[in-house]
């Protein structure tokens, strides 16, 4: 994502995108999202806690903060630019704040030295990759819509990269007999959400500045 345009203007054409997010097929969507990523936070939750692995409460938490995401992205389809455009900073910056809070976890675990169970990391992990294998491919058509759409996307990429890393770290603990590979992947996918938080961000603020100038605009020749 790094380098694209901020300017809307670049890269959507706003009518275009207001159709879109008033599409019932949209809508479908999310809710499929939505009841996918509740049920593997109530998953990842219990299994976090019962193996002691940070990497799979970090997603879990991930999880919750999608299934919401999804939730107010159903609550603004439809509407304005502008209110779609302050949800989506909104999502941002719950993805900023919830990537320090998982390096703030992580450093506690590092510290405690917890080893977590392997196995549990392995096959919970395998399950949370493929669910969100199966959103990222129904949202793929979405990817490009206004900074509420895209944040969804986002939100969908990143937790299967996530995915795969906690299978990694489950390797790595199996293999070496430590929990440093947990506390490495959870400190990656914290980095994970907060550069996919900043580009929501940044998108979502250049979405209502064009708003903000178009209302400019067009009042005085009202």
């Amino acid at each position: 994502m790094a380098g694209c345009c901020q300017d809307p203007s670049c890269h959507m054409d706003t009518s275009s995108a207001d159709a879109a997010s008033s599409r019932p097929a949209w809508r479908r969507v999310l809710w499929v999202a939505l009841a996918v990523n509740a049920c593997m936070f109530a998953a990842e939750i219990v299994a976090g806690v019962v193996s002691g692995s940070a990497s799979l409460q970090a997603d879990a938490l991930d999880f919750l903060g999608d299934t919401a995401n999804y939730a107010v992205s159903l609550g603004v389809a439809g509407m304005a630019l502008t209110w779609r455009a302050r949800a989506a900073l909104l999502k941002g910056w719950t993805l900023v704040a919830l990537g320090f809070w998982v390096i703030a976890s992580t450093a506690w675990y590092a510290s405690t030295g917890t080893i977590p169970e392997a196995k549990v990391m392995g096959m919970v992990g395998i399950a949370a990759l493929i669910a969100n294998l199966v959103v990222a491919a129904i949202l793929y058509r979405y990817r490009s819509g206004d900074a509420n759409m895209r944040s969804v996307w986002i939100c969908s990429r990143n937790d299967a990269i996530g995915n795969l890393a906690v299978i990694a770290a489950a390797l790595g603990v199996f293999g070496i007999g430590t929990g440093w590979p947990d506390v490495i992947v959870a400190a990656v996918m914290a980095a994970l959400a907060i550069t996919g938080g900043r580009q929501i961000v940044l998108q979502a603020q250049s979405e209502l500045r064009f708003e903000r100038s178009r209302s400019a605009t067009i009042m005085p020749a009202e």
